[in-house]
């Protein structure tokens, strides 16, 4: 046998034992993103308690709920890029160590800045685990049909964590006082640590060039802004209003810089020619597309349990609970699919099927109709996980894997961004179809019907005030503006749908599988890269 035989036969066997562990691996990249997904939703109804205990004002309380996931999605890019240069295991046992702090930190905080300041530590360890984990998985399944079905698996559990979060810590309320929601985390931190150091494989981009330390704070910096401008306007913020236009607009500025800045350097931090791919660039969009329609939805979904149908908290969870179970199938038969059916028919199917169920749904009433209410949410929740499933899948294999820290970070970006922007135009919608239902109602004042109209739970607080017949008018139409507005968002939420399939038109037809260059991990003493301003 020859040398190079032999130099190649070492070089697969070295390769196989590398990733001999990568089921395990996938464990621990899983419970790294259900402890992040989880975070995301858990103090939501921990609020009240919060607002009791440590009294915040309303700027404070706004900033404690939101902090988390504007921090995150600002410092998505700056340290998946980071983790392709300095390596992304690295980062991620670092994310891991501050979420631990952070959690310790939040959980015994006295006084509202202090937790503030801890939920913006988790937010940053937030956006150090999430691209990470996503390159390390892309590292690890080189072979791209195990790397769908790794996919599939995170995406499941991304879609456990998010209704784990209310039902964990609406039960951790029961028992123990607010702080338990945080203190959860550490246990499991300090079991990810020592197991993610020893089983999980270090890997790094082609470290050519500086690392641009200005790039990477000014895309922060942006996304800061838009991201801080768009939840302000789903939060019921005006386009005149300089708080909101300002981040807004120097947002966006930073993010032109940033762009015209890649595009000029020989070593760019984001490889923005990845975008040129049609796959790339149309899976990004079908993520946001994708979000902007869930999580608006969710949003006024709870709303029209609790305060149209009158059920509790917990009983609005479970109702939900279909729409989350749905997506774990969608996201544990993802990988057949795409294999199947191709990125293009998956992804456009998985829309239509989205866009069916909402459809079906503007067939809700003032009345509980449950059979209707869970046949429309298994549709939903197995629409749109296929349509992410398919989008992340082909995102991250169009991506070079020295880019992949950087690609997984626009994928995530993606995702807060859709987020935002739905319940922020999904909102707005609503409001403009729910308000002028309340002008002229019989025997209500002008002031009061004004007051009504900012949103269903203050039109019940207006008409419990004025009681009799007038109180009971104004909750009648109350209640009905906002099934009308409800209707009238979905079609909206709908027609954005089919935008998204007709866009997922430009995906690849079918999968391609070709053989791909194995990255072994990095030595343990490799030189540091460089890091330039």
């Amino acid at each position: 046998m020859s040398g190079t035989t032999t130099a190649a036969a070492a070089l697969r066997r070295r390769a196989a034992g590398a990733g001999a562990n990568r089921w395990v691996v996938l464990v621990v990249l899983c419970v790294s993103l259900l402890l992040v997904a989880v975070d995301a939703t858990v103090l939501h109804v921990a609020v009240p308690a919060v607002t009791e205990d440590l009294k915040p004002g309303g700027m404070e309380l706004l900033w404690i709920v939101d902090v988390y996931p504007l921090v995150c999605a600002s410092l998505l890019i700056l340290f998946g890029t980071l983790g392709d240069r300095v390596g992304r295991r690295r980062v991620l046992l670092l994310g891991y160590a501050l979420f631990g702090v952070a959690s310790g930190l939040a959980a015994l905080a006295d006084t509202a800045q202090v937790l503030i300041v801890a939920r913006a530590l988790l937010g940053v360890g937030g956006a150090m685990i999430m691209p990470a984990t996503l390159s390390i998985l892309r590292q690890v399944f080189p072979d791209r049909r195990e790397r769908a079905l790794a996919i599939g698996i995170w995406s499941a559990v991304a879609a456990v964590g998010a209704a784990v979060g209310p039902l964990l810590g609406g039960f951790l309320l029961e028992h123990f006082w607010w702080g338990s929601v945080f203190l959860v985390n550490i246990p499991l931190m300090l079991v990810s640590l020592p197991v993610g150091r020893l089983l999980l494989p270090e890997s790094k981009g082609d470290g050519k060039g500086p690392w641009d330390v200005v790039g990477a704070l000014m895309a922060a910096a942006g996304l800061f802004g838009v991201v801080l401008g768009v939840k302000r306007l789903g939060s019921g913020g005006s386009l005149g209003s300089l708080l909101t236009v300002l981040p807004l607009v120097v947002g966006a500025a930073l993010l032109v810089g940033f762009v015209r800045r890649q595009r000029r350097r020989r070593y760019p931090l984001v490889d923005l020619t990845m975008f040129a791919r049609p796959a790339f660039s149309t899976s990004v969009g079908c993520i946001v597309l994708a979000m902007l329609a869930l999580v608006g939805l969710e949003l006024i979904a709870a709303q029209y349990l609790q305060l149209v149908l009158g059920l509790s908290p917990l009983e609005t969870g479970l109702r939900l609970l279909p729409l989350t179970l749905a997506a774990m199938a969608a996201g544990l038969a993802g990988a057949r699919m795409l294999r199947r059916f191709g990125p293009r028919r998956m992804v456009c199917a998985g829309f239509c099927l989205t866009a069916f169920a909402v459809v079906l749904l503007t067939a809700l009433g003032r009345t509980d109709d449950w059979a209707l209410m869970l046949s429309g949410f298994v549709l939903l929740g197995f629409g749109l996980e296929t349509t992410l499933f398919g989008a992340y899948e082909s995102m991250l294999s169009e991506a070079p894997q020295e880019q992949a820290g950087g690609a997984a970070a626009i994928g995530e970006t993606s995702y807060q961004l859709g987020a935002g922007i739905g319940i922020a135009l999904l909102g707005t919608v609503m409001n403009a179809a729910y308000t002028p239902g309340l002008s002229g109602v019989p025997g209500v004042p002008a002031a009061a019907s004004a007051s009504a109209g900012h949103s269903l739970g203050e039109a019940y607080e207006v008409a419990a005030q004025l009681g009799g017949s007038a109180g009971a008018a104004l909750r009648h139409a109350a209640r009905d503006a906002f099934v009308h507005g409800l209707h009238v968002t979905l079609l909206v939420s709908a027609g954005l749908l089919l935008l998204g399939a007709a866009m997922a038109l430009r995906l690849p037809r079918v999968m391609q599988c070709e053989p791909e260059k194995v990255d072994l991990p990095a030595p343990r003493d490799a030189a540091e890269s460089r890091v330039s301003v």
